[in-house]
């Protein structure tokens, strides 16, 4: 394994990543158009909140197709959800009137089995968009409130068709059919762990996987692992751990790397940015009032979004 900290793998990748993946070649005359499958909150910022400004940010039209309605992220108590699942086929109808191209597909959280269908009707509409699947349905050994095991297992599925998936430790498991042990609600696995689980998804169908947020006890890094079909290394990219958790980050994470991408960066040095992008969000958002509340701030910092470009 090529074990690589981010300072370096920035320059290291312009000049040449051990097999660099490059899934986007970035026209900048060309402004790409992608499509957010996600989930649309009120309060808490994730989802479209954050998947509409950062790739905005990276020069990129974004079109959502919003898989619920959330008054606040699942962390507060009293939210309330309304499911889409209905009116997504229409919706997606009317693109198809009005002649809407997509450059990448890009989904997240899902609101009912059935929306994966919809996900697939998109790949089949738009068979060259990259497809991008961040698995959003658990963490710290725990799945997210709305998710039945029936939508576990259709997320599951949509992780074989990925072009780029970014599972946490929890939702590799789901994915992979694994028991998840007590040692992973901290994300305390070792290198051949990670490894094992990289090969395992790829072996699945995804194309490319970077599997997210490993942090041992009583480091002070957090650790990706980015593994593709074309190349046998697997790459460690590490940022500083921040420690505390805020609702969102996974968002914002996977949303930077798609940005990365999309600007015409290598995957490695999409995923290098991510870390640094959410380590210095919550830097930022530590100084706002309430802020282990109202979800990552990283309102301020999309200027360096915009510098991928």
């Amino acid at each position: 394994m090529k074990d690589i900290n981010e300072t370096d793998l920035a320059d290291h990748s312009i000049h040449g990543d051990p097999e660099p993946v490059f899934l986007y070649s970035r026209n900048n005359e060309y402004i790409p158009r992608i499509a957010a499958v996600h989930d649309l909150c009120g309060y808490g910022k994730c989802s479209l909140g954050v998947a509409i400004p950062v790739l905005s940010a990276a020069g990129c039209d974004v079109c959502p197709v919003p898989t619920g309605l959330f008054s606040s992220h699942t962390a507060f108590p009293g939210w309330y959800m309304h499911d889409t699942t209905a009116i997504l086929k229409d919706y997606l109808a009317a693109w198809s009137g009005i002649d809407v191209q997509i450059d990448a597909v890009y989904s997240g959280f899902l609101g009912a089995p059935e929306q994966v269908d919809i996900i697939r009707s998109l790949y089949e509409t738009y068979p060259d968009a990259i497809k991008f699947v961040d698995p959003v349905m658990a963490d710290h050994g725990k799945v997210y409130p709305t998710y039945t095991p029936e939508l576990c297992d259709a997320m599951a599925s949509l992780a074989r068709d990925a072009d780029v998936l970014t599972p946490n430790l929890t939702e590799a498991a789901i994915i992979l059919g694994e028991p998840i042990g007590d040692e992973w609600e901290g994300a305390d696995i070792t290198d051949e762990e990670a490894e094992r689980l990289v090969h395992a998804l790829l072996d699945l169908g995804a194309k490319n996987v970077v599997l997210k947020g490993i942090q041992r006890q009583d480091e002070t890094v957090m650790r990706n692992f980015v593994g593709g079909m074309d190349t046998n290394d697997i790459i460690q990219v590490e940022n500083e751990f921040v420690p505390y958790m805020l609702h969102g980050t996974g968002d914002v994470y996977a949303s930077c790397v798609l940005a990365g991408i999309m600007a015409g960066r290598s995957l490695v040095e999409s995923v290098a940015f991510a870390g640094n992008f959410v380590h210095d969000a919550m830097i930022v958002s530590a100084k706002q009032p309430n802020f282990m509340d109202r979800g990552v701030s990283f309102e301020l910092l999309l200027g360096k979004v915009s510098d991928l470009l």
